[in-house]
Formats: C-alpha cells, sequence, structure tokens
C-alpha cells in the first residue's frame, strides 16, 4: 500500500511510517538492492523478514534515498552517505523510518499481554509508577518503556547496555505521548527525549538524546 503515514517532528526530523501488504514478489520487483543486500534478503528463512526489509527500502526510495545510500556501521548501525542520521524498524505488517539532522533511533512494537510476562526482565524503578496490571493503559505503558529503551539502545548503540540496568524512564502519561528516560551506563549520564504515538495495535516510540 502506499506510506501510511508521515510524521513531521521538526523542521530537521520525520518519521515515515509503512503498512505492509504487498507480496514479497511485488515489493522485490519495486525496489533495488546492492549486490550485498541480494545475499542477506536470500539468507532470510522468514518470508515476513523479507518483506519487512524490503519495505524499509520502499521507505528509502519514498523518501529520495536508495539501498545504495545505506550502509551499516561494524556494530549493526544503519547510516546514510550523505551524513543524515537514520534509524530503522519492522513489527509485522508494519516497519518505519526516521531521518533526521539529530542522532535519533526508533522502534514499534505490537502491544500484546505477553509483556506482562517478561516485563521483569527490562522494567525496574518504572514499576513504581505503573499502574496495576489490570489497568487499561498497563500494556500500553510496558510497551512505550520498551520501546523507549530500544531506541536509546539503537542511539548509543554500545555494547554492555542493559534494559534493565542502565536505562531509566521517568514517569509518564499516555494522553501526553512524550516522557523523558537517562542512561547511566560506565560513568556517562545522558538523558532522551522520548516520543510516543499508538497505530491501530502496534506502538511507535522514537527518541533524541538532549544537549
Amino acid at each position: 500500500m502506499p506510506l501510511h503515514k508521515t510524521i513531521n517532528v521538526n523542521t530537521t526530523t520525520q518519521v515515515f511510517v509503512w503498512k505492509i501488504t504487498e507480496s514479497y514478489e511485488q515489493l522485490y520487483n519495486e525496489v533495488q538492492l546492492n549486490e550485498k543486500n541480494v545475499i542477506r534478503l536470500n539468507g532470510m528463512r522468514s518470508e515476513l523478514h523479507q518483506r519487512a526489509f524490503l519495505s524499509v527500502r520502499k521507505l528509502l526510495q519514498e523518501t529520495g534515498y536508495s539501498d545504495f545510500d545505506l550502509v551499516y556501521d561494524a556494530f549493526g548501525k544503519p547510516h546514510l552517505k550523505d551524513g543524515k542520521h537514520i534509524s530503522i524498524t519492522h513489527s509485522h505488517e508494519f516497519s518505519a523510518i526516521v531521518l533526521s539532522d539529530q542522532n535519533i533511533g526508533i522502534d514499534m512494537e505490537m502491544r500484546r499481554e505477553k509483556i506482562i510476562r517478561i516485563a521483569d526482565k527490562f522494567v525496574d524503578c518504572e514499576f513504581k509508577f505503573l499502574n496495576q496490571q489490570h489497568s487499561e493503559d498497563y500494556i500500553s505503558k510496558l510497551t512505550v518503556i520498551w520501546g523507549a529503551k530500544e531506541a536509546i539502545f539503537k542511539i548509543r548503540n554500545e555494547v554492555g547496555i542493559s534494559f534493565k540496568d542502565h536505562i531509566k524512564v521517568a514517569p509518564f502519561e499516555m494522553e501526553k505521548n512524550t516522557g523523558v528516560a537517562c542512561l547511566h551506563f560506565k560513568e556517562v549520564i545522558r538523558c532522551f527525549s522520548i516520543h510516543f504515538e499508538e497505530i491501530e495495535n502496534f506502538t511507535l516510540v522514537y527518541a533524541f538524546e538532549n544537549n
């Protein structure tokens, strides 16, 4: 389908969301891949992952870039050759990218009850402000917390960062769609602005490092 949503965050930052309804064949025929990524695509066992991978290249084309403009560093972080910052995410039938002059991270997750069972693996001090499990926004808030930590990890991209031990999300309200989180790692403290919104049964989160 066409581009699902564009979010103009500020004058230098845009989020682009794609809903993946196309077949693998359609997506493959509509994008160009560099030789390395053709090999990478063919090595994927899941067609769902293949379609997500190709949909990200569709998003690049929508923004005037192509697969040939995208490179990955030794840690797997994506970069654009012109110096523009990019972050990539995909989950089931959605994919999204964010382009910015600032270092930025993005994550998109499906909201589901499973997150309650694994919350203690990535939540620490945040349990103090989370409502009871039976409340309407419990799963929504857990999903935002996970997404915020994932987005921040993508920004810093350092081996050894623990979502539970090193990234702390401050209390927030779903209605405000914004929040703050801080990373405490190796004697370094960095704080981030987080932004989130719900798209169908998914939660989109992106984060900026504060100056």
